[in-house]
């Protein structure tokens, strides 16, 4: 016997991988998920595998479209797409000197 109420989701997604001390982090804006290795590799295979758990969690809920649209993704031609990734740069802030209140 098969389960054909099983939902198919496919998209790409922006991660960016960050080095902290000895750790990678992997985090996902379109998701608001991160999540850490040991290993660029190992990074790598836990955020897969946090976003297929995330996913599941999601559909068994039945709060899929409401999560994803909170987190401004849009259904065009019944599929999902996250937000568009403009540009990710390096930003230079020089903070005000700030005084007690």
């Amino acid at each position: 016997m098969t389960n054909n109420n099983k939902t198919k989701i496919q998209f790409r997604l922006p991660v960016s991988i960050f080095k902290e001390g000895r750790h990678f982090i992997a985090h996902s804006p379109a998701l608001d998920l991160s999540t850490s290795g040991r290993s660029y590799d190992e990074v790598k295979r836990r955020f897969n595998e946090l976003v297929e758990i995330f996913f599941q969690e999601l559909i068994k809920k039945g709060t899929l479209e409401e999560v994803l649209k909170n987190l401004g993704w849009k259904k065009i031609h019944r599929k999902w797409q996250p937000p568009l990734l403009i540009a990710q740069e390096y930003v230079s802030i020089s903070p005000r000197t700030l005084e007690k209140v």
